[in-house]
């Protein structure tokens, strides 16, 4: 029996609304004038799941959302960009969430409202869905607040149904950085950026990072920005160099990485290859505002490696 999707994403979903300018905003009722305002596709993991679908990844969705116009907003955009959302759950008394984002080219203060993204549990997550996948993405661990207690037999359960996991946890608002060392040793991928892993590792430096983590999980890919990025699988290093484009917005910057990445993995590329793919896809989403409009073909990723 074929399996209908290659990935399988679990996480939460809530539009941006991105404001770009030159301003900060102030309080004592003072308006301020921004250049431009768009409501676009927010949340690291509907941006990686269309990052993923842009590659040419079959991929659905599972997340919660409410009966309102950013949920409706949200799914036919994800629809849109051939991520299937049959399996959302839809609450008809809960508020999706929503980011406001005041956005200054490489820097960006975020406002949210968490709404449903939190609401999500891992029992949401059956066995006939995990039958549909080859693999399964949890992002935004720290704002899915349901399903973390049950997130490591989560991950159990999908290895037992042949899928592979991955894990981008984003950054703890908190400071404290526990509860991942059993975590890690059911995560076959995981995509921390330069600080979320040193955060981790107890490290100050991305390297030192790496070589705590790689013993706790089977591969590893850290972004490190404008320094490119850095992986480990079975006991190798490898960093490549970032691309040098001009900036427009970093929103989803990382969460297009990931996407690249996860492509590389699943078709059994070696490290510094899907790491280059992963900084393409990273780099060129960085051209366009919003997390999603950058995003590019494998093709025109390719490309760019190539030249």
């Amino acid at each position: 029996m074929s399996i209908p999707f290659d990935l399988l994403v679990a996480g939460e979903i809530n539009p941006d609304l991105i404001l770009s300018g030159d301003v900060e905003p102030a309080f004592g009722q003072v308006e301020k004038l921004v250049d431009m305002a768009r409501l676009t596709i927010g949340s690291s993991s509907a941006i990686f799941a269309c990052g993923a679908a842009r590659l040419g990844l079959k991929v659905t969705f599972i997340g919660m959302c409410g009966n309102d116009v950013f949920g409706r907003f949200m799914l036919d955009a994800m629809q849109r960009r051939g991520v299937d959302t049959s399996h959302v759950i839809i609450a008809p008394d809960g508020l999706t969430g929503l980011s406001v984002i005041l956005n200054r080219g490489v820097d960006r203060a975020i406002l949210t409202h968490a709404g449903l993204m939190s609401a999500l549990k891992a029992e949401d997550i059956t066995d006939e869905l995990l039958h549909k996948a080859r693999h399964l993405h949890v992002a935004s661990y720290f704002l899915q607040e349901a399903l973390q207690p049950g997130l490591i037999p989560l991950f159990e359960r999908a290895h037992s149904h042949g899928l592979t996991t991955s894990l981008d946890t984003n950054y703890d608002p908190s400071g404290q950085w526990r509860g991942f060392d059993d975590l890690l040793t059911v995560t076959n991928v995981f995509l921390p950026n330069e600080v979320e892993a040193c955060s981790l590792a107890g490290c100050d430096r991305a390297a030192g990072a790496a070589d705590r983590l790689a013993q706790k999980v089977e591969t590893l890919a850290i972004k490190m920005g404008a320094e490119g990025a850095l992986g480990v699988s079975n006991a190798k290093m490898v960093q490549v160099p970032s691309l040098p484009v001009q900036v427009v917005d970093t929103v989803g910057a990382g969460d297009s990485f990931d996407a690249g990445f996860i492509y590389g993995y699943l078709q059994g590329w070696p490290m510094q290859k899907s790491l280059q793919l992963a900084a393409a896809c990273g780099a060129l989403s960085t051209l366009q505002v919003g997390g999603t409009d950058g995003q590019p073909t494998l093709d025109e990723a390719l490309a760019v490696m190539k030249s």
